[in-house]
């Protein structure tokens, strides 16, 4: 785990352009040059753009996502009479020689779950002393070339989509919003096969909570043989073999890998199912309004999980979905990444869930200072105080650390009230373009082979 106010303490003694990057970022100096040395990036000497300061720059990307390169680049040093700002052009240089390896290796390195057992401001993150993690995925926009669009492709359906896309799927701590672990493949990936993948590197001591789309025996597998266990919701017609009920109106049953297991009643895994449906009207989805809901979870005894208590906290697997748009409408807040070939959208996507640790590593700490949960903290307000507040690190040890002590109590400040009992209609408002869509013919357009003021013709 990160100490930041050590941290930060430490940053005191480096160089003043050095301190300012690292501020801005908030990440340990040694991870980062770690993580270039581990893949061969330090060898490269460039007195403009060192490899430290292009991980910072690419992590950039995602915390100043409406920024462009040179003023992202005059966030992180101060401005130099004598060398000025690099053009853009040797900014996206520095991506390319640095890659991905060392945004990986420095995501493996620092990301880790941040809420600690016994505190009172991480009760709502455990369920009976049991960490509480979400399994969900969400796609993102890329610029629309060729390379994009051959390495990752376009959503599929009646026609195909305006811009290729990557799909992410991320094992997400549902109490401090923290995307722990994820997967970047191209969209014609399903979730559930990239779920096995994910799975393998689950924790025991977690719950694990996920949609109806994971369905599948493989998976269940994985999260019992890693020590953990499952709530999650299931299709109605999911095929189960009941063994008994139990007093809750719960009931205890069996899955298998296939239907001939089934048959045989070989390599089951005992699972308790419970059915249920809402009867307030504004609860219920109008086409279908007696439509009924399945959970299944290893969690077997009645007693001490009851069926109304696992109801409720299944619901807790949104705070994922709300992680989701704190990354794709708040901190991106972009039509699509600005990566033009897919090696930079890789990298730019480890950026971009890095950045977001980082807004999530100082919400917790604030999350702690004022006692309340981390949701209770205001992601937007804290993105904007770093975007504003992370200036020049002064120079002596005791003013930066006043430094540092200022942001945490000032995102202290920004509590949320807590959250409304309220549903919404699941539906979108897509406004019609007159434009026609863009095709394959419209890729190689022709270009201008004149001058403008050579191809003007005055006409008698």
């Amino acid at each position: 785990m990160i100490d930041l106010a050590k941290e930060t303490a430490a940053l005191a003694r480096w160089p003043e352009s050095e301190r300012t990057a690292a501020l801005k970022r908030i990440l340990p100096r040694a991870a980062v040059k770690g993580a270039l040395r581990s893949c061969g990036c330090d060898r490269f000497a460039c007195p403009r753009m060192p490899g430290w300061l292009a991980v910072w720059l690419v992590i950039g990307l995602g915390l100043f996502a409406r920024d462009c390169y040179r003023q992202i680049y005059r966030r992180l040093r101060p401005w130099d009479k004598r060398r000025g700002t690099p053009p853009r052009s040797t900014l996206c240089e520095a991506r390319k020689r640095i890659g991905v390896g060392p945004l990986v290796a420095l995501a493996r390195a620092v990301i880790k779950p941040l809420a600690e057992p016994g505190r009172s401001w991480a009760r709502d993150c455990f369920y009976q002393g049991m960490r509480l993690m979400a399994l969900d995925g969400f796609v993102v926009n890329l610029p629309d070339t060729k390379a994009n669009v051959r390495c990752f492709g376009r959503p599929g359906g009646p026609s195909p989509g305006a811009f290729p896309q990557a799909r992410v799927l991320a094992l997400c701590e549902a109490g401090t919003h923290v995307m722990w672990q994820w997967l970047l493949k191209p969209i014609s990936w399903g979730e559930p096969s990239m779920c096995l993948a994910l799975l393998k590197k689950l924790q025991a001591g977690c719950l694990v909570l996920w949609d109806r789309n994971f369905r599948r025996y493989e998976l269940v597998v994985a999260v019992l043989a890693r020590g953990a266990h499952l709530l999650a919701r299931a299709r109605m017609d999911l095929p189960l073999r009941r063994l008994r009920w139990l007093p809750d109106r719960s009931y205890l049953a069996k899955i298998y890998r296939n239907a001939a297991d089934r048959d045989a009643d070989r390599n089951g895994i005992t699972i308790r199912v419970i059915d249920y449906l809402l009867n307030d009207p504004a609860r219920q989805n109008p086409a279908k309004p007696k439509e009924k809901h399945r959970l299944i979870t290893t969690l077997l005894d009645h007693k001490q999980h009851p069926a109304k208590t696992l109801i409720e906290l299944y619901h807790v697997r949104w705070e994922q979905e709300l992680a989701i748009d704190e990354i794709k409408t708040h901190q991106l807040a972009r039509l699509t990444l600005r990566s033009q070939t897919p090696a930079g959208v890789v990298q730019e996507l480890w950026g971009l869930l890095l950045a977001h640790f980082v807004v999530r590593h100082l919400m917790c700490e604030a999350a702690a200072r004022a006692d309340v949960p981390p949701v209770r903290v205001s992601f937007t307000a804290t993105l904007e105080i770093l975007r504003v507040r992370l200036a020049t690190c002064p120079k002596t040890h005791a003013r930066q650390s006043q430094w540092w002590e200022d942001v945490v109590d000032e995102v202290s400040r920004e509590i949320l009230e807590p959250r409304r009992d309220r549903t919404n209609p699941r539906v979108v408002r897509v406004k019609v373009k007159k434009w026609p869509r863009k095709r394959k013919k419209h890729y190689d357009y022709p270009q201008p082979t004149k001058k403008f003021r050579a191809c003007i013709v005055i006409q008698r």
